[in-house]
């Protein structure tokens, strides 16, 4: 419900009682109303909420019902009827406007009820006198223009009129409701202003109450449309026309069972009052209630009951305004005994609790016998009741902005200059035989300000300037609710600064005295993202962490993202990091113990090559082939190096150079065992009566034979890389989270042809010294030939699968591994014994030691 401003077309239906008399129209019935009155040059109308409740007399079918009663007064909507009153004195005693026109008022009760607004809209239209004969027209309509109803659902209804207090945003329906202006902004804006408190604080699981009529249907309507957009509606309850105390029940469970911590109620006061009497009954504590304007500041809730329950509620509430002089105007009432001034009468009984001796005797006498009665001289001055307060002037400003709208849309039409009037052939109104469409006129482009310095005109829709005050219900003094303005919502303000909120001022109801949490499911931090749970409303899901890879940045992302192939998620998946770049380091434990190796193994050989050198004229030294014992030194200490080649961080020479120099140092090493093994085969043979084949074989063939393996090596590593040669490369895919550096091979073609000439000659130079392994030689070097060639074969066999499953850098340090273990196999195979006579037991080292047969077998 909120303050609307109406302007009415009266159409009289008229009838010709018979063609001989004076036409004449009479009055079939009088509505039992209340009201107040005062005659004037042109009447306006009000409809007030003025009593809460009705109550609907028996049918008996018998007799003629007897009419509707009203009962509990509404001491702040009698202020506002009070408001309409003293806007028109006051028009009245100011000389500038209006000049020579009195305003008069007919202003009455609907109780808050369709039936007794639409008597009430009768009365009005048709005007109080018994009978009518003016059957032209053409004088002023009983009732030119109306403020009221004071809902929206009575709007609609009574011949689709205003109301000074509906909000609905249906009535901005230019189409449907042509004659509808209102003092008061449509539900829309407020239910902006809600939405921008609920983004403010972060809740997004919202519960719904509304009341039954279409000011809380249309608002919830577009509440919920507005609060999908960002969040989810909990539940959303309708209050029952009739107090229906299962429907109350059923209301009190959903919100005990729901987890929403935060309730809106679009509701007049008289429909929430069952409500909040069951939520005291039932203890319902621990919900952050928001209030719509129809009762944000209604001062029926505030009692000292409602506090714990209750307080501290935020609700939007019309912009609060000041009218100087009403407060006198109000506290001079006096009771008058008219019956067209009823209401008088009825709220000085109420106020003070007596009963006037004529209404007793008139009604009901047992009555008189058990109260006081009224004498009329009560001071009401001293009554502390919603009548009297004007500290929170809001419906009762907003009546006053559309009576002085009205004015001066009047004060215009009597400004027109002739010729140049807006009606037909430039014609202007006559003030004393105006009609309301030419009223409406003016109406639409009214513009003026108020003595307290507001604005008053009204947009295309004949809608106000949006503009509201947000409340917050605390503890009083004396323990009972008053409202604390806490912030303003102002919808011409510039996007982000529409609304204000003095937090520091906000109550909240809560032991921690902070903002409620109303979630379904918390907010996903940054790493996760939302599954929505399957059944239920968006706002309710699980939080899932990202994948390995995948990152999510934000709070409440709908999906993770993957990072670029050289990206990986950190441990808490909210960043992508450059991957860690994995390749065999000399500064780490594993290179610098095979470096250490390598370099231990290159040193032994060099020492083992500087012993042959220094007993090169020895007998066991040149009985085995000085030259290819050198060669094959050298061949190792380069099989040891290489190895290095390795290790470090790939570079296009050393990718290129470690397959090279690797392939081509076993070749030569292993051609040099080769050829010494063709050698120990042939001197045996030698040795047998007319052989002479070591001429043929002699130290030139040995150079050249080692030589020509080496070199079809040579070609193959130069094929090799002429055709596609091994390159640094960033692998991305074996390992997600690691970058692994290393050399691709280029040709696997080539690759495999280098290893396996290694295998081929490495297989034949087993099979002969496997072949001359028992030769009749007192120091036969074939058998340790064979013993180096069987550690080299198994140690490269098992190097193939230890390889291929070698993650990232250890790929590369099981073939170092397999590089040192073979270059250790031949170098201890080979050159162990030799250095242990040389140096161990150099009695052995003789001519004579060498030459003797070993023992013939049994």
């Amino acid at each position: 419900m909120q303050f609307g401003l109406y302007v009415f077309v009266f159409l009289g239906l008229v009838g010709l009682a018979d063609t001989d008399v004076v036409p004449t129209c009479r009055l079939r019935e009088e509505f039992n109303l209340y009201g107040l009155y005062k005659e004037g040059d042109i009447i306006l109308g009000g409809i007030f909420e003025i009593h809460f409740i009705t109550v609907y007399p028996e049918l008996s079918f018998t007799a003629k019902p007897e009419q509707l009663r009203c009962e509990r007064f509404h001491f702040a909507g009698f202020q506002y009827a009070q408001s309409m009153a003293f806007a028109i004195e006051e028009i009245n005693r100011d000389p500038a406007l209006l000049p020579n026109i009195t305003l008069g008022y007919r202003l009455y009760d609907n109780c808050e009820n369709l039936e007794v607004a639409i008597r009430v809209s009768t009365a009005l239209i048709s005007g109080e006198d018994d009978s009518v004969t003016d059957y032209s027209c053409t004088g002023t309509p009983p009732v030119l223009a109306i403020v009221g109803d004071s809902a929206s659902t009575h709007s609609i209804a009574i011949s689709r009129m205003v109301s000074y207090y509906a909000t609905c945003s249906c009535l901005s329906n230019r189409k449907e409701f042509p004659s509808f202006f209102r003092t008061i902004p449509s539900d829309t804006f407020q239910v902006k202003a809600m939405v921008q408190i609920f983004k403010h604080y972060g809740w997004t699981w919202v519960g719904v109450i509304v009341s039954n009529d279409d000011y809380g249907l249309y608002a919830a309507k577009t509440f919920i449309e507005e609060v999908n957009k960002f969040g989810c509606i909990a539940f959303s309850e309708i209050l029952p026309r009739n107090n229906d105390k299962s429907e109350i029940l059923k209301i009190i469970r959903t919100i005990k069972q729901s987890t929403a911590k935060v309730i809106v109620v679009f509701s007049t006061g008289a429909y929430l009052i069952p409500l909040t009497e069951e939520i005291v009954q039932q203890n319902i504590t621990g919900r952050q209630w928001i209030a719509s304007e129809g009762w944000a500041s209604s001062p029926v809730f505030h009692t000292k009951e409602l506090l714990p329950y209750l307080g501290g509620t935020i609700g939007i509430a019309v912009r609060r305004g000041e009218i100087p002089g009403l407060e006198k105007f109000l506290l001079q009432i006096r009771p008058v005994f008219d019956t067209k001034n009823n209401l008088v009468k009825m709220f000085w009984e109420t106020m003070f609790d007596c009963t006037f001796p004529d209404i007793a005797i008139n009604h009901n006498f047992s009555h008189l016998l058990n109260s006081k009665i009224c004498t009329g001289s009560e001071d009401i001055g001293k009554t502390k009741t919603a009548y009297s307060d004007v500290s929170e002037l809001r419906a009762s400003y907003n009546v006053y902005k559309a009576v002085y709208a009205l004015a001066h849309s009047l004060h215009n039409l009597m400004s027109c200059e002739p010729g140049k009037g807006p009606f037909q052939n430039n014609s202007c109104a006559d003030i004393t035989t105006v009609q309301p469409w030419q009223l409406l006129h003016y109406l639409a482009r009214v513009n003026f300000t108020t003595h307290y310095g507001d604005r008053v005109s009204f947009d295309a829709n004949g809608d106000a300037l949006a503009i509201y005050d947000v409340m917050n219900w605390q503890r009083a003094d004396d323990g009972s609710v008053k409202t604390v303005t806490i912030g303003l919502f102002d919808e011409s303000a510039p996007a982000g600064q529409q609304l204000t909120l003095n937090e520091d001022k906000i109550f909240w109801n809560f032991e921690s005295n902070s903002p409620p949490r109303s979630v379904c499911s918390e907010s996903c931090q940054p790493g996760t993202w939302k599954a929505t749970r399957k059944g239920e409303p968006l706002c309710c899901f699980d939080c899932v962490p990202c994948a390995e890879g995948e990152i999510s940045n934000h709070t409440d992302s709908v999906e993770c993202f993957k990072c670029l192939p050289e990206y990986w998620s950190n441990p808490s998946r909210d960043q992508c990091v450059l991957k860690k770049i994995e390749f065999l380091s000399y500064e780490e434990t594993l290179g610098i113990s095979l470096t250490t190796i390598a370099i231990f193994g290159a040193f032994i050989s060099a020492g083992v090559l500087a012993v042959f050198i220094y007993y090169r004229n020895t007998p066991i030294v040149r009985a085995n082939n000085s030259e290819l014992s050198f060669l094959l030194l050298l061949s190792l200490i380069l099989c040891f190096l290489c190895s290095l080649l390795f290790i470090g961080q790939p570079l296009h020479l050393t990718c290129m150079l470690r397959h090279v120099v690797f392939g081509i140092s076993f070749v030569l090493c292993i051609s040099c065992i080769l050829v010494k093994t063709i050698v120990v085969i042939m001197a045996f043979r030698a040795t047998l009566p007319d052989n002479n084949v070591m001429k043929w074989f002699g130290a030139a063939q040995q150079r050249g034979t080692v030589f020509v393996f080496t070199v079809i090596q040579a070609l193959i590593c130069i094929i090799w890389l002429s055709t596609a040669s091994p390159v640094p490369f960033k692998n991305t895919q074996y390992q997600n989270s690691k970058i692994i550096f290393e050399c691709n091979v280029g040709s696997i073609t080539g690759f495999s042809f280098l290893l396996g000439y290694i295998g081929l000659l490495a297989s034949v130079c087993f099979l002969l010294a496997f072949l001359a392994r028992n030769l009749p030689d007192n120091f036969n070097e074939a058998k340790f030939i064979t013993f180096s060639m069987l550690i080299f074969c198994a140690v490269w066999i098992a190097f193939i699968p230890a390889y291929v499953s070698s993650p990232g850098k250890y790929s590369d340090a099981v073939e170092i591994f397999a590089i040192l273990a073979s270059s250790f196999g031949l170098l201890f195979a080979i050159f162990a014994p030799k250095c242990y006579i040389i140096l161990l037991r150099p009695e052995k080292n003789t001519k004579k030691a060498l030459m003797g047969r070993a023992a013939p077998k049994k």
